[in-house]
């Protein structure tokens, strides 16, 4: 499993939208790219007009072939790029350590 970490700046006031816009680019874009399994929001609480959007992959090809090399990648960003204050930053992640449970 792969971890894409989009740290994302948008402008000011438009947190309600966004956080609707991501709702629907994940429901009708990001969902039928094949390798997605997860996401998840968090919202900045000292930085409101900031977001991490947290996307779990199968593969790193997944994210970086078939949705940043495919159709479906200029779906996403016409929902969510208007949004946008700055580019987002991504990175990925891969699980160094076993996971815990409390």
């Amino acid at each position: 499993m792969i971890l894409e970490v989009a740290d994302i700046r948008i402008l000011p006031g438009q947190q309600a939208p966004f956080e609707a816009a991501i709702r629907q680019g994940v429901a009708t874009v990001i969902s039928q790219s094949p390798g997605f399994l997860r996401y998840q929001l968090q919202r900045g609480i000292e930085s409101p007009e900031r977001f991490l959007l947290l996307i779990e992959w199968a593969t790193l090809e997944n994210h970086t072939v078939d949705f940043r090399g495919g159709p479906l990648f200029a779906q996403w960003r016409a929902i969510v790029g208007p949004f946008f204050a700055e580019p987002p930053k991504v990175e990925h992640f891969e699980a160094s350590a076993p996971q815990s449970t409390p």
